[in-house]
């Protein structure tokens, strides 16, 4: 019987993570196919890799806590089994400079400077606000977006206002722990919920998802907590058309085979455009639930990659 690892982040290391939301229904479409397959902790030392035909990357949440152990993780889970989507494609993916790559091969995104110490940060942020490097929001006060380049679940995440301190806080706390700060100026868009998440699985469009918006003005996520809203929405042509584009430059810049699934977070906006927000190729949430179709395409395309 062909044996499918899902690997997940176990609820005590990442608590905002729900094993049971994807992966559940995965296995069990995964089951109905004739394969057995059961949910892994990425860092459990007991797991033997050697006893899965294949290893599917899920939900790893907890890697920017961790990302050099998870890199070595991946390498030895690839000398012991095969994983997906590919470790290679993962380790580029794991740090969102690679925005910067993809825009130089044409897909458009938001203007991004990469700060990677606290001269470069003090100087950006006073840039930005001298610039006014933002569009005013509902409350027509300009803002930014401050984050880590490598990170998830909208950790170590803020909207401020220009001259806010607290920008500056933030970004000194991603440094001293090693990261690289990013600063963007607010896509009102984000802000007002507009933002989509365009699902693919082996590079065709599946559905769309819009979450809903996360940042409260000031730092912090509303509602203090870490809460998406998902529900399903239609897509564009262009959107679709887009999406797909963004899959084969990630192929021209890694030159790897389109992966066995990826989300391609965009966002429609006055100023910018359609542009790309983020290519999540190891661990976006699918969703699954609200598209038990998908779940069915998605384990036979698992399957056909056995």
């Amino acid at each position: 019987m062909t044996r499918i690892g899902i690997v997940i982040t176990h609820p005590d290391t990442f608590p905002a993570a729900d094993p049971e939301l994807d992966s559940l229904p995965l296995i069990a479409a995964l089951g109905r196919h004739g394969a057995h397959a059961e949910q892994l902790v990425w860092h459990d030392e007991s797991v033997d890799w050697t006893s899965f035909d294949l290893v599917v990357l899920r939900s790893p949440w907890d890697y920017p806590q961790r990302p050099a152990e998870f890199e070595a993780w991946l390498d030895r889970a690839a000398a012991l089994t095969r994983v997906l989507n590919e470790p290679a494609l993962v380790r580029w993916n794991m740090d969102k400079r690679y925005l910067e790559q993809l825009e130089a091969a044409g897909i458009p995104g938001v203007p991004t400077t990469y700060c990677s110490d606290v001269d470069s940060l003090e100087r950006a942020l006073s840039a930005a606000s001298s610039a006014g490097d933002a569009v005013g929001g509902a409350d027509g006060t300009a803002h930014l977006v401050l984050k880590p380049a490598v990170g998830a679940g909208a950790q170590q995440t803020g909207l401020f206002a220009h001259g806010d301190p607290a920008a500056l806080a933030l970004g000194r706390e991603i440094l001293a722990g090693g990261g690289t700060v990013m600063l963007q100026p607010e896509v009102p868009e984000l802000s007002e919920g507009h933002e989509k998440a365009l699902y693919l699985v082996d590079g065709c469009f599946t559905h769309a998802i819009a979450k809903g918006a996360l940042l409260a003005r000031g730092g912090g996520l509303r509602g203090r907590t870490y809460l998406e809203r998902p529900v399903v929405v239609e897509a564009t042509e262009e959107e679709k058309q887009f999406a797909e584009r963004v899959l084969a430059a990630v192929s021209q810049v890694t030159d790897l085979p389109t992966p066995l699934y990826g989300r391609i977070d965009v966002v429609d906006s006055a100023r910018f455009g359609l542009v790309l927000l983020e290519a999540e190729l190891f661990e976006p949430l699918f969703n699954l639930p609200l598209v038990p179709e998908v779940t069915e395409t998605f384990a036979e395309t698992i399957l056909a990659r056995v």
